[in-house]
């Protein structure tokens, strides 16, 4: 059967009728949530009033928690403004080290300025390719050995250095190729014995 077009339309679900616009959209969102809700039970009533209530409490304490965040986005440049110009007033950079100076190492065009600077301002070492450290103490190896007054001593730094050296040829290159030789164990005891007795 098709309804007249002056009745006002309506629709049913389970037994219950909704309104078919209307006026108050967070009273709707409540009567929705209220037929909708699976863990209530069918028998018992639904206040919509006070879950319309509760939803329009929680939607503005949205909207306000969002307003702060942004109000707070929006003016955290000031405070920092503020902590500069405090500092300016109380001389605090007043007599740097380079007030007025260019940066030093920022002349040059290397991307890697920072980093050789930190190096060089730290005195850190030991941060070149393996195959660079093993060649430097492949020079200084000798001067090394010359200091050790044991045999045995000699021999083990002799065999811990052959086996970074085997072990840096079986990785991957990371760096300039490993060009850096094993040395040959009893050769080098002889020849610390030589540099002992002379």
């Amino acid at each position: 059967m098709v309804r007249p077009s002056s009745y006002p339309e309506c629709a049913c679900h389970h037994g219950r009728m909704r309104d078919p616009q209307p006026s108050d959209p967070q009273l709707a969102a409540a009567r929705y949530a209220a037929e909708h809700d699976g863990d209530a039970d069918p028998a018992e009533p639904v206040d919509i009033a006070s879950r319309a209530a509760d939803h329009e409490r929680r939607a503005r304490e949205e909207r306000l928690a969002e307003r702060r965040r942004r109000d707070k986005a929006e003016t955290q440049h000031l405070w920092v403004e503020r902590q500069i110009l405090d500092a300016q007033r109380r001389g605090d950079f007043d007599d740097l080290p380079l007030a007025g100076k260019p940066i030093p190492g920022l002349t040059s065009n290397d991307p890697d300025w920072w980093t050789k600077a930190l190096v060089e301002r730290e005195q850190l070492s030991g941060l070149a390719p393996e195959s660079v450290l093993l060649r430097r103490e492949d020079g200084a190896l000798d001067a090394r050995l010359d200091a050790m007054w044991d045999e045995a001593e000699v021999r083990d730094a002799l065999a811990e250095f052959n086996a970074r050296v085997i072990t840096a040829r079986a990785r991957p290159v990371d760096g300039p190729p490993l060009v850096t030789p094993t040395r040959d164990v009893e050769a080098e005891v002889r020849r610390w014995r030589a540099r002992r007795r002379g």
